[in-house]
């Protein structure tokens, strides 16, 4: 087989690309190592920013998204059993975010591409990526007993944290940064109305929760657990629980509690591979880098990187220039390092650190203070949990 652009990774990411890439005219195949049902089981983001929800309209596949997504010009800071409200709208002359699950969002690329008649082939087994260090770019993958080839202009690492492409790029060249949170997430899923219209952040003596959603009929909420936790300790009626001790009494008494869909722990990281290119192979999203979910920018840093990857393609194939292509590993990682900081900042500031005492909390409690009741302080939060503009200081 023959193609322009190898997507490894049928995750938003990879098939977010392939749809832009399409609207081109400029010709991908997708390569999947699990099911597709099984992508659509994968519990993740639900906040998307403007860039996002943008780049979702450039690929044509925004109407669902539009009708069925929540807007969101604000959320909740819980501390000190009170809530104060972050006016993102206000705050940043206007911009909003929006819930939308990524569920829905993979759901919306996959019946687009269906749609379309493009290849994208599911249970692709050992999938590897051969000569991206020349012009003939080759992946290799097994599919029914056999072997195929594809042979591509590039590849775009589209794999996630585990996948194949970060890999097999050359050890000396690539450098690795990683900083490991000694607590996880406890999510639950549930068919309930959430607690409140909007997310609100908890810092409290007992850990952080998180009060989000997925719809008007569905939430979604978490727990900071240590991570020797085990999610089979954890009964439905332990969750609820131990989320109203972390609430305030107006959320406790509107809590609508009921049995989870989906209960899992995950663990917070930061992590960050530089550079992003390697040839004519280029990673982008959760192959490139992991925030903790906190400042909820995972899906929409890779949207990002996708757009910066996308337009450097573009160039190349129809302006014949290598300039796009260039430069998208310095471009991603310059927005990549700023949503990563905010993310860590995030999460130091909502979260309870083993061995640091009580004072940390009261540093904690003073910080946010200051925070609300500051303007400067305010902004600084709502301008990048909105996202910054993708030509932020460029």
């Amino acid at each position: 087989m023959r193609t322009q652009v190898a997507i490894i990774g049928a995750g938003p990411s990879g098939l977010l690309l392939g749809q832009l890439l399409h609207k081109a005219g400029i010709a991908a195949i997708v390569l999947e190592r699990q099911t597709g049902d099984y992508v659509l089981t994968r519990i993740r983001a639900g906040i998307l920013e403007q860039v996002c929800i943008d780049l979702m309209d450039e690929a044509g596949v925004g109407t669902r998204m539009h009708k069925e997504g929540l807007v969101h010009g604000g959320f909740d800071m819980l501390f000190k059993g009170e809530r104060h409200r972050i006016d993102m709208n206000k705050l940043t002359g206007g911009k909003n975010v929006m819930v939308y699950g990524q569920t829905e969002l993979t759901k919306d690329l996959m019946d687009a591409r269906a749609a379309a008649g493009l290849t994208t082939v599911y249970e692709a087994a050992n999938v590897q990526v051969h000569d991206f260090d020349s012009k003939n770019p080759r992946v290799t993958y097994e599919k029914d007993g056999k072997t195929h080839e594809i042979q591509c202009d590039f590849i775009a690492g589209c794999d996630g944290f585990h996948g194949v492409c970060r890999a097999s790029a050359p050890r000396s060249a690539i450098r690795e940064y990683e900083k490991v949170d000694p607590f996880g997430w406890l999510g639950l899923l549930s068919d309930t109305p959430p607690v409140h219209e909007e997310l609100i952040y908890a810092n409290s003596s007992r850990g952080f929760a998180l009060c989000s959603m997925r719809s008007e009929t569905r939430s979604r909420y978490y727990l900071q657990v240590p991570l020797t936790d085990k999610v089979e300790e954890w009964s439905d009626e332990a969750f609820w629980q131990e989320l109203r001790l972390r609430l305030d009494p107006e959320a406790r008494e509107q809590l609508v509690t009921g049995p989870s869909i989906e209960k899992s722990i995950a663990p917070l990281r930061s992590f960050v591979t530089e550079p992003l290119r390697f040839g004519r192979m280029f990673l982008a999203g959760d192959a490139g880098h992991i925030v903790p979910p906190t400042g909820a920018k995972g899906l929409n840093l890779a949207a990002t990187d996708v757009k910066y990857l996308f337009n450097g393609l573009v160039e190349y194939y129809q302006d014949k220039s290598e300039a796009g292509i260039d430069r998208y590993s310095e471009l991603a990682l310059k927005r990549i390092w700023r949503a990563e900081r905010f993310s860590w900042w995030f999460t130091s500031l909502m979260h309870r650190f083993p061995n640091e005492g009580e004072i940390a909390q009261k540093f904690q409690e003073a910080e946010l203070d200051y925070l609300i009741h500051s303007e400067a302080g305010s902004r600084s939060i709502a301008e990048n949990y909105v996202g910054l503009p993708l030509d932020f200081g460029h």
